[in-house]
This record gives C-alpha cells, structure tokens and sequence, in this order.
C-alpha cells in the first residue's frame, strides 16, 4: 500500500480510517476479511437513521451542502469542511454516497485533490465513503491501494467496488465477492483471486460446476477470475472451463432487479466469441445441450443482443450454433427423453430448438413477439415476453429493473391490439413492484394505416422515440403472438387457462369475496400449478382495520399432473370456484390473524 500523504491528519487524536484498515489487516494471522468487512473503530459515530427521508428530496440537500465546498483549492481545508457537513446532514452512510457520486463539481482537479485527502486523512465512514464516491468519475491508478485498503471496513465495500470499477475490475470483484463469502461456493475461489495464482483460480472456477453460486454473482466472478485472461492463456482448454464460461455469461444476460451485467462486463464479446468457437469441444450431453440453447436465446433475443457485435458477428455466432446442435450427435441427445429433471430439460430443450434460428425477413420496423422460456436449471424457469424490432431486443435498453411482463398479462386479454381509441400499456415492471422502482408504459394508437407507440412512460435509460408501424403487418403479428403457446408446457397452460376463465367469469370470485386472484406455475418446481388469491371480507367484517382492509392471502396447489389435458383440469378447477368456497381447499399463508380467527381459520404448513 502506498504511505499516506504527510500532512497532519484531520484530528490528531483520531486515527485516519486509512491506517486502521492496514493495520486491521495486517494483525489477521490468515490475511482474511470477514464478509461484513473489519468493524470501524471503536467511538465511530452511529449511522443516522434514513426514515422520512426520499432520494428525491435529499440530492438537492447533499448538491447544495458538498458542491461549494469541493470548489475550494485547499484540499486539507475542504476535507474538514466536507466531514463537518458530512456530520450535519445526517443521512444513511448509502444515501450519503449515493448522492456524492451524482455530484459534477466545476472544477474537478479540486475535488480529485479533495477527494484523495478525504481517503488518506478521513476519520469517519461518512466522510471517506463521500471522497470514494466522488473517484468513481474522477478516480485515476494512484486511488486503487487506498480504495482497496478502505473497501475492507464495514460500510466501505460497496463505494469502493464502484469507485474501483473503472480503474482495477478484478479489484473491485475481489471486494464484492469478499462481501459474499457467507455463499461458501465462492470461498476458494476469492482466495484463489488475491493469490494471482492462475492455476488456482482455474481450479477453483471449475469447482461451481458442482456447486452453482448465485446467478447475482456471475460477472464479479468471472471479472476476479480474470476469466478473459484464463481462455486466452488457455486457447486449447477442456470442456469444463468452456461450460463454466457458458454459465457464467447466460447468468449475466438475466435481467432480474438491476441492469443485466453482461452490458458491464467489458470482454463480453470477446469471451462469447472464443467460448462458442470452441463449443464443438463439449460433450453432447443434455446439460451442454441445454446450456448451448440458452445462450443462442440470449444472442437473438435477450439482452446479450444489444452488445457492441461488429457488423454479422451476431449473426455468425448464432449460424455455427444452429449448424452444430442441427447435426449429430446433438440432434440426437435432444430426441432423448428420460426421466425426472432430465425429461423436464429435454422437454424444454425440445420447444425451444428452432425459437433462437429461426429468422424472418421483415420490412422496416416490424415489431416481433416471443415468448421465452429462459432456462436456469432443471428445477426453475422465468417465462419472459420479448419484443424485438428490427431483429434486436427493445426493452433491455429501456428499461433496467425488470423485464417484460408476463405473455398471460400482454398477450393472452388483447392489450398489445390498436383499437380506435389510444390504450396505455405496461409493458415491463419492477421486480420490488411498481410502486417502489417503478414501471415502463407506452400508449398504443391506430393512426390511419399505420400503428403508433409512443407516450412512453417509466423508461430507465433516455427517452424512446415514437415508433410506427404498418398497421396491417402490425395487427397480423399480435394475432400470430396471440395464437402461438408452443412455448408453453402443461402445468403452464393450465394455469392460463384458468386465469382466462375467471377473467370471462368475475362471478366466480365476487360471490366469495375474492379480491385478487393469480394462476401460474411455481417457480422453483414448474411442474406445478399455482393458484394465489387474497380475500377481503364485506365492510364491517373481520374486525379492526388500521393500515387498511383486513385481508387473508392463500396458496392452493392442484394435484400432480395425472396426464389429462390441460382444458378438463382447468375446467375442474372452475367448477370448483362455481360450487363452493375455495377457502375452504387453499392453505392460509398470510395476512391478518385477528381475521383468519374470526373466520375459524388456521395456517396450515401441509
């Protein structure tokens, strides 16, 4: 680590936050940082308590408090003034940081200075986290021992991992996997990383085939594995680190509640491009099968798509993908079936063979829909709608945190038709819920012969432009999308098929005083058919009411699949609604006790 700068530090009776962390970490006989980072030292001023407090209110706060002071020349005199401001603001240390690192001072080469004081000389976590959020812009080679040292106090890591982003990638992983260590698969390998021994790393990195890490963590991985290095160093590797690399990048390209990481991931193309030439390396199992058939459906479809590929690089990556699981022996392996999960992936394996190659030449800016069904594991799958115009995926670019709704909320009831009348639809939401990060909206409305979007509401990035397209292709797609469940299985079509006869059939919750009521299929076992509804009892009933109605929430699981068709088990379940309370069959998983009491209602766990 670098000597800290000579000045005297900010209160000379308080030790810099700086020199605790090295000497923190050099007294640790194994060198190891606990997951939550090295406590702060003993007399560090409690956190402030965020209640009442909103990000939109707070930025002007923080703009108007820290900007004039980052002007100043003196940096020794701009850190004090900093950590004293940093003191009276009192706000959580994250919407502190948060803040600082959305701040454009005038005069940059100040605040660089002023900055770089705050992490050599800074006593509290609020004032040095405020310095490295500042270097995320403004950061330069000469930050990194500092930012390192400082990511491994508690409260630190995650300012310093941003701010370490742009200047040392592996860096910043390292600090983030260091805050994960509780996720024991990646123990070894973050212990590999700091050594820099690339054997080790590479052996640690195969060790997730048997033990997969969260999908959350891939791109922090594969960044402190350096796993471009490794396929570079290692053009002839074997199939074991071509399927890691393949799992890693598919991980990267779900879009859950944040921007998908395969955007962040610098090498990204470079490693899809090296990996699948050598896809012909994998064994043709049903595993590398699926595996393979995934990432085509990231390259046409998902977010992998919108990466910077030179012009027909795409496009050849998914040609050579078509021609090898085409041919022997991987059509084969598809063809097989067998048992339990492996008939569950050769299931999907099969529905979706031809959904990533099959190419169609449209005129102008035709919109496409798909539904994808994008496989995880054997156990769990996310149903996604995909819209693509002009052959590229539009809402990964729009919006981040969260991709588009459901096929039975956009397809199945007719939202995506052009009426007469202007309709606003949503099309994506937030993973949290729409109240909290939000949603993306856009108004569709028939103009003459041609169909409009625009209106956009909700976007994340820059502002959409209006599209139009020709309204007779238009409305031939959204009756082909329409009619198109070849994507589905039969727990799934169950399920739509009851969401779309209690649509039909209101009555069928009103007369029990069913408020809400959802069909789909259990995420972590597909297989099943799920059934959620809430119930709220007419005005008067089920006692006090503060907060709101009293609800009662409930789960009911059909039966296991005994081979019938999807309409005669959807039917029964109707006629079930028809004849009698489905309160009585579901199980009671939440709500208000006092309620559920007074109904002579228990929770079951069965």
């Amino acid at each position: 680590m670098s000597a800290r700068d000579e000045r005297e530090p900010l209160a000379p009776r308080t030790t810099p936050l700086y020199d605790y962390a090295l000497f923190r970490h050099g007294i640790e006989p194994d060198g190891q940082v606990p997951s939550e980072g090295y406590p702060l030292p003993d007399g560090s001023p409690p956190e402030p308590s965020g209640k009442g407090l909103t990000w939109k209110k707070t930025h002007p706060v923080v703009a108007a408090a820290l900007l004039p002071l980052l002007a100043d020349p003196d940096p020794v005199r701009a850190a004090e003034a900093v950590h004293r401001r940093a003191a009276d603001l009192l706000m959580p240390h994250r919407i502190l940081h948060g803040h600082a690192a959305r701040l454009f001072p005038p005069d940059e080469d100040a605040a660089r200075r002023t900055a770089r004081q705050l992490l050599r000389t800074g006593t509290t976590a609020a004032a040095v986290g405020v310095g490295m959020a500042l270097l995320i812009r403004l950061g330069e080679a000469e930050d990194v021992p500092y930012l390192k040292a400082l990511g491994m106090l508690r409260g630190l890591g995650s300012p310093a991992a941003s701010a370490l982003d742009r200047l040392d990638r592996q860096a910043a992983a390292l600090l983030v996997l260091s805050g994960r260590t509780s996720c024991e698969p990646l123990e070894p390998l973050r212990a590999a990383a700091a050594t820099g021994d690339a054997g080790a790393v590479r052996t640690a990195l195969l060790t997730l085939e048997q033990e997969p890490p969260p999908a959350s963590s891939a791109r922090r991985i594969a960044e402190a594995a350096d796993l471009h290095g490794l396929l570079h160093a290692h053009p002839e590797d074997d199939a074991e680190l071509l399927a890691v690399a393949l799992r890693l990048l598919h991980s990267m390209s779900r879009q859950l509640d944040h921007r998908a990481d395969v955007f962040d991931y610098g090498p990204a193309v470079a490693v899809y491009e090296r990996v699948l030439a050598a896809a012909d390396r994998l064994p043709p199992t049903l595993a590398h099968h699926t595996l393979l058939l995934s990432t085509a459906l990231d390259l046409h479809s998902g977010p992998a798509a919108l990466l910077g590929w030179g012009p027909g690089r795409r496009e050849a990556l998914l040609d050579g993908l078509d021609r090898l699981l085409a041919g022997l022996p991987w059509a084969a392996v598809r063809a097989d079936g067998g048992e339990g999960a492996e008939a569950v992936r050769a299931d999907w394996v099969r529905r979706n063979a031809r959904l990533p190659f099959a190419r169609t030449a449209a005129v102008g800016p035709l919109p496409h829909w798909e539904v994808a069904v994008v496989h995880t594991d054997a156990a769990t799958s996310a149903v996604e709608t995909r819209i693509l115009v002009d052959g590229l995926p539009l809402l990964p670019a729009l919006f981040e945190v969260g991709p588009c709704v459901r096929p039975e909320l956009l397809l199945d009831n007719g939202r995506l038709r052009a009426g007469p009348r202007p309709r606003e639809v949503r099309l994506a939401s937030a993973y949290c819920a729409e109240r909290c990060c939000g949603a993306l909206y856009v108004t569709i409305r028939r103009e003459g012969t041609e169909v409009v979007w625009d209106g956009w509401r909700g976007a994340t990035a820059s502002q959409p432009p209006a599209y139009r397209f020709d309204a007779a292709a238009y409305d031939a797609e959204v009756e082909r999308a329409e009619r198109d469940h070849s994507w589905s299985w039969p727990a799934r079509s169950t399920a739509r098929l009851i969401s779309t006869g209690l649509w039909e059939r209101p009555d069928l919750l009103s007369r029990w005083d069913i408020e809400r009521c959802w069909a789909l299929t259990d995420w972590h076992d597909p297989q099943r058919t799920l059934i959620q509804f809430s119930f709220v009892p007419p005005d008067g009933d089920g006692g006090p009411r503060e907060g709101g109605p009293a609800r009662l929430f409930f789960e009911w699981y059909l039966p296991d699949d005994d081979g019938s068709p999807p309409q005669d088990r959807a039917a029964a379940v109707l006629e079930q609604f028809a004849g009698s309370d489905p309160k009585g069959i579901a199980r009671l998983h939440e709500g208000s006790r006092a309620l559920a009491e007074s109904l002579g209602l228990n929770w079951r766990t069965d």
